[in-house]
Formats: structure tokens, sequence, C-alpha cells
């Protein structure tokens, strides 16, 4: 296998941590890797969010498997965590594996414009608090024979894909940035909002969330089921 080397420990914890958050949604979870140079993207799709996460981790030096100089392969997350060893800050890359659906269909890499009507890191983490406890509350008002999943489901469609602030990126694309560690309270650096064709990406320090745009009865995101 070949191996990557990361910039060091704190890369490679976050890499890990990053990677079991996947695997709590999703315990069969499949990553897409790219890497170029210093920087290995690693492409994410939790399936109670319906977005696609996204975390830029730095190498210590530049990929190389012998004439290549590039990779592009989707793996189980399961055995890049596996193989994953944070003294050493180093990774082995597995085997190929068949890729779902979403690896087929990435954000583009340039192209992207920023985007007003986002608010600040603390009122978005308030907004996903309303959120979850709204959620909770009007589920728990259900009569308990209401209680199934097509139900539960049409409550969290209403709640998650509703807009944030004055943008329109939909409030599941802030859930999902919270609950894998890109919006940590206290942290620092610019929580920013960026479009490109029918994309938005909500950039943090510690990773990024991209969704669709589409239109008609759709909702936002990469699939709709």
């Amino acid at each position: 296998m070949t191996a990557l080397h990361l910039a060091d420990e704190g890369e490679a914890a976050d890499l890990a941590a990053f990677l079991s958050r996947l695997l709590h949604y999703d315990r069969s979870a499949a990553v897409r890797l790219q890497a170029s140079g210093t920087t290995l993207a690693v492409f994410g799709r939790p399936p109670s969010f319906e977005v696609l996460a996204i975390r830029a981790v730095r190498l210590a030096k530049p990929y190389e498997d012998g004439l290549d100089v590039s990779l592009d392969r989707t793996v189980s997350a399961g055995e890049l965590l596996e193989s994953l060893d944070e003294a050493a800050a180093t990774a082995a890359v597995p085997a190929a594996v068949t890729g779902p659906p979403w690896a087929g269909v990435l954000p583009p890499r340039g192209g992207w414009r920023p985007e007003p009507g986002l608010p600040a890191p603390e009122p978005l983490r308030a907004l996903v608090a309303a959120a979850v406890t709204e959620f909770k509350a009007r589920t728990q008002e259900l009569a308990p024979e209401r209680r199934i999943r097509t139900e539960l489901d049409r409550i969290g469609r209403d709640i998650w894909s509703r807009t944030v602030g004055e943008s329109a990126l939909p409030v599941r694309a802030v859930h999902a940035a919270q609950a894998l560690g890109f919006l940590r309270p206290g942290a620092t650096g610019e929580v920013r909002l960026f479009s490109s064709g029918t994309w938005l990406r909500l950039r943090t320090a510690y990773g990024s969330i991209a969704v669709r745009q589409v239109t008609g009865i759709a909702a936002l995101g990469l699939s709709v089921r």
C-alpha cells in the first residue's frame, strides 16, 4: 500500500476524528481521496445530512507513488482509519472500492465566489441548537402511532431545508458542519459561504460542507429520497 505522510500529529488526529464521525453515521462509509502536491482532499457523505463533507489534510511531502504524482481513489473510510498511525503521522491508502454514486459528483475545483447573508459562527451554532430542540419537541408531540419514519422525515425536511440568514444555504448544511467538527465552539477563523454554478460551500478552518442547489420540488442536496 502507498503511504501518506501527513504534516504532523495534529493533522493525523483531525483526519482520524473526521473519519470516526463519518463512520458514526455510516459504518460502511466510503471516502474519495484526491492528493496532489502537499494537499490531500478527503470527501465523504454522511447520509443523515445529505451533504458533501470535505476535509483538507496537509501532507509533509508531495504525494508520489512510483511515477504517479497524484491520487484519486475511493476507499473504505474504516480501512483508512485503521491504517492511520497518529504518532507517526502516516496512513496507508487502502485498495479502491466500488464508489457510491455521490463519489462521481464532486463540486468544482475553482470558480468559487463569496456569497453574502451568512450569520457569524455563534448565531450559526445557536440556529442549529434551536432546530434540534424544535425537532425533538415536534416529534414528542406526535401520538405514539404517528411516530413513524415518514412522519419524522417530514418534520426533518421542514426544519432542515430552511435557509440560513439571508443566504440560500439549508440549515442541514450548518448542522452537518457542527456534527462533523467543522464548527467548533470558541474556534478562531472565518466561516464563509461561497457558490460555484449550482453548488454552495460552507467553509471553515476545519473543513467544508457542500450542497447542490436544485429547483422545483426537490430539496437542496445531493439526492432526494
